[in-house]
């Protein structure tokens, strides 16, 4: 079956030459303890027989500068696409986002709003002074990754989408929904964003670790989930190495999780998927 990992990090060796910034000023443990190079992950993907990779900004390492994962996919288009962090409350963000982007350069971008060094959940990212880059991700047809909780920020997600129904979004790990206190709860909340027909799901081991541990009760997660998205709408990751996992075990948890899915749903989800929101992966795929 073809892979292509929808999300990992990389950190470079070199300070000098990439040095770090994280937004906020605070590391995440992870960046700090278990980096992984360029040349890592390639070695790491192909022991794990995955074909391409969607290299996405460190955010809590580099912050907006996308150097390192613009550089790493320069030099390995056939293996690797990248998707850079950007500031859309920046006046010059839509101006920016032109430039940014083609051959050669970002083929999707990444709005951290909420995370391991950030706990507070922004809801900045559709604010007024944002439209402008909506708007022209929507022109250049750009994916958005979006990494946020669902909870009280849902409502701003809903006025995003219903604002800019022609953009594409992805949630970064399904918004974290809460699988471990009701898989049917939490599915039943992510299926109903599905009538907004340009939101996709990423799929991380934040989730499959919970589903894995709900057992049987992960199908009251997928099922609905899967139903109301469909497969075509939902791209795995194994976010290496936020992830402390290698990559061989991050793959199998996901083939665990979702063996009793159709085999078209998880050639979807484990390739098909990325391969369509970003198209310079099949341009180069072997």
């Amino acid at each position: 079956m073809d892979f292509v990992d929808a999300h990992c990090h990389i950190i470079s060796e070199d300070p000098s030459a990439y040095p770090k910034a994280p937004i906020g000023g605070k590391q995440s443990e992870w960046a700090a303890t278990r980096p992984v190079t360029a040349e890592g992950m390639v070695a790491r993907m192909d022991d794990s027989g995955i074909d391409q990779a969607v290299l996405v900004q460190a955010t809590t390492h580099y912050g907006y500068d996308n150097s390192y994962v613009l550089d790493s996919s320069r030099r390995r288009p056939r293996r690797f696409v990248a998707v850079g962090t950007v500031d859309p409350l920046r006046p010059d963000a839509a101006a920016n986002l032109g430039t940014a982007v083609g051959e050669g350069g970002l083929s999707g971008v990444r709005l951290f709003t909420s995370g391991s060094t950030v706990p507070t959940q922004g809801e900045w990212f559709v604010a007024p002074e944002t439209f402008p880059f909506w708007e022209q991700a929507a022109k250049l047809d750009l994916p958005v990754c979006l990494q946020m909780r669902l909870g009280p920020a849902t409502r701003q997600l809903v006025e995003l989408l219903e604002r800019f129904p022609d953009v594409t979004v992805l949630l970064d790990h399904i918004g974290y929904p809460d699988i471990a206190a009701s898989p049917a709860r939490a599915g039943a909340e992510v299926a109903e964003l599905a009538a907004h027909p340009g939101l996709h799901l990423k799929l991380t081991h934040r989730n499959l670790e919970r589903l894995r541990d709900a057992g049987e009760q992960a199908d009251d997660f997928l099922t609905p989930v899967v139903e109301a998205f469909g497969a075509g709408r939902i791209a795995w990751g194994s976010n290496l190495p936020a992830a402390e996992q290698s990559l061989p075990e991050l793959r199998a948890l996901a083939e665990e999780v979702l063996t009793g899915l159709p085999e078209l749903d998880r050639r979807e989800i484990f390739a098909g998927t990325a391969r369509r929101l970003y198209p310079s992966l099949g341009e180069h795929g072997s």
